[in-house]
């Protein structure tokens, strides 16, 4: 069975890319996601599905849909996730149906995931994007945990205990951005979102064929015919 990024299409139109964000915990995942939707134009946020409840200023259906065990369940049993994950004591789920019509209508998506999550998604979207953001050193994330409040000290050991085994995890992603100044990596997260939309291999062969291929191949024609005695 062919990976979904190697099907074909029914539209010769450009397919949106794939764009895969991890992080460890408290690393500025987030921050930095919400800043790059709203600079890059024509880029969309896959927002997943969680059995978590919903931190303060947090809205279901914007950072995620949250439900219920029960509810997570049956749709992992209806096949509904192109990946999903067990993180923290929570499960997490990337919706299939929402993500592959986002990327049928030529929108680019990023979707903010963690590493085993991004695994999954890898053996299904081989030609997506995928970037990991690392803060600048352990004793940083941890005091970046402990200021965001809301985790007891317990919470937080395990939280840095899973960052040390996850960033092993960079040699998995194309590109690493290194969190320690906000404005610096969001600058370096934004030529990573540009720079891939005009790679070569993501040219649009039907434009080029109807603009330059076709008008070539007219001119040795019209040339001929214009020949008179």
């Amino acid at each position: 069975m062919l990976p979904e990024s190697k099907r074909p299409r029914e539209s010769t139109e450009r397919r949106g890319l794939l764009f895969v964000v991890s992080a460890p915990s408290g690393a500025g995942k987030t921050t930095l996601c919400k800043e790059i939707i709203s600079i890059v134009p024509g880029l969309q946020q896959s927002i997943s599905y969680t059995t978590r409840k919903p931190r303060p200023g947090e809205v279901h259906g914007r950072e995620y849909f949250f439900v219920d065990e029960h509810q997570f369940q049956d749709m992992i049993q209806r096949n509904e996730f192109a990946e999903w994950a067990p993180v923290y004591g929570h499960s997490y789920g990337t919706p299939r149906q929402a993500l592959a019509e986002m990327m049928e209508k030529g929108l680019d998506v990023l979707l903010e995931i963690d590493a085993q999550g991004a695994m999954q998604i890898k053996k299904r979207f081989d030609d997506a994007v995928y970037i990991y953001i690392m803060p600048p050193s352990l004793e940083a994330l941890r005091s970046r945990l402990q200021h965001r409040a809301g985790d007891s000290p317990e919470e937080i050991q395990r939280r840095l205990q899973k960052a040390r085994e996850e960033v092993w995890n960079y040699r998995e992603y194309h590109y690493i951005v290194r969190n320690d100044d906000m404005k610096q990596a969001l600058k370096e997260l934004e030529a990573i979102f540009l720079s891939e939309r005009i790679k070569t291999k993501r040219l649009d062969i039907a434009w080029l064929e109807k603009n330059f291929i076709k008008e070539v191949d007219e001119k040795p024609a019209d040339r001929q015919g214009s020949v008179t005695t």
